[in-house]
């Protein structure tokens, strides 16, 4: 289960400011989630509106001020991964953070050390649930579906959804 026309974007691309690039992915991932729910922002407005560092964005702040920049017709809240599960069968993509900095699992050996990512979709196997993110690329690395197996990760991964409640 994924969702098909979601189109991802690199952190490094050119017309990212440069000084945001190695932290733009919090960002990018919130730029895509919503242009795939038809809203406009430049990534870079949303690096300042979000409150993007040097050092990356926390959840708390991804989720406060995203609620703020959408308004009372939007949820914006920290979910489960049955919640994500959800959110992709109504064609909704989720984003997700791994965090192994704060949330002090310094020793484990993690898909990523600290990266915000969509979730666009996910499988289940035998081998356990693979979640299918879209990487926000590299410095020369195009952005890419990864398949990102949920149990090794679950210690320093968080999910943030972001749906529309009401029509305009």
């Amino acid at each position: 289960m994924y969702i098909r026309n979601f189109k991802g974007k690199s952190q490094f691309d050119d017309d990212i400011a440069e000084r945001y690039r190695q932290s733009a992915c919090g960002p990018v991932t919130a730029f895509l989630l919503l242009r795939h729910q038809s809203l406009d922002y430049h990534i870079n407005e949303l690096y300042r509106k979000l409150g993007g560092t040097r050092i990356g964005l926390f959840k708390w702040r991804f989720i406060r001020n995203l609620r703020k920049l959408l308004g009372t017709g939007w949820i914006v809240e920290a979910c489960t991964i049955d919640a994500v599960k959800v959110e992709l069968a109504n064609g909704r993509a989720v984003a997700a953070k791994f965090d192994k900095w704060f949330s002090f699992h310094w020793f484990g050996t993690y898909s990523f050390d600290y990266h915000w990512v969509p979730v666009i979709g996910y499988k289940e196997t035998q081998s356990g649930l693979l979640l299918l993110v879209h990487d926000n690329g590299g410095r020369h690395r195009a952005s890419h579906i990864r398949e990102i197996p949920y149990e090794k990760n679950r210690a320093i991964l968080s999910f943030v959804k972001v749906e529309k409640t009401t029509a305009d």
